[in-house]
């Protein structure tokens, strides 16, 4: 299983009055890793198109540890916490690094993939299911249930 991660600088724009970061960039910047992650593997967004599906959140939630200021750089991994046999459904998180190491930050995803024509949750390409299934899993990782077959 491989470990995925991405390193930031954190600019000005994503600072708020106090000077710390934004809560809209910690899940901006979970977004970068995990699109940047299916990138990386041919499934860019004509990929996706051309498969009529897409990646879709259906909860998203933060966990804020350590503040992170304005210039401080960032590492932002990659691991599943669930995925389901069929690819369908899948749980990921994006713990979000300090330059010293300290867990400044915790984004935990759910979704799955969306037939963007049928507009309801359906299956990956097998390719697809075989790069999630190839994420490294988290300590808590348990396998979800399989999408139901109407």
């Amino acid at each position: 299983m491989k470990r995925y991660s991405r390193t930031f600088e954190l600019r000005w724009s994503d600072a708020d009055a106090n000077g710390h970061i934004r809560h809209t960039v910690y899940a901006e910047l979970g977004a970068e890793v995990r699109i940047a992650f299916l990138r990386d593997a041919g499934f860019d967004w004509k990929a996706f198109s051309a498969a009529g599906i897409g990646p879709v959140l259906l909860r998203e939630q933060l966990d804020y540890l350590h503040e992170i200021g304005m210039g401080e750089r960032v590492t932002i991994d990659l691991a599943a916490v669930g995925l389901s046999p069929d690819g369908g459904r899948w749980i990921l998180r994006h713990d979000v690094y300090k330059q010293d190491g300290a867990l400044a930050a915790r984004v935990v995803v759910t979704g799955g993939w969306i037939d963007l024509a049928a507009r309801r949750l359906t299956t990956p390409p097998e390719a697809l299911a075989r790069h999630m299934a190839e994420l490294a899993r988290a300590e808590d990782f348990r396998e979800l249930p399989s999408l139901k077959r109407s």
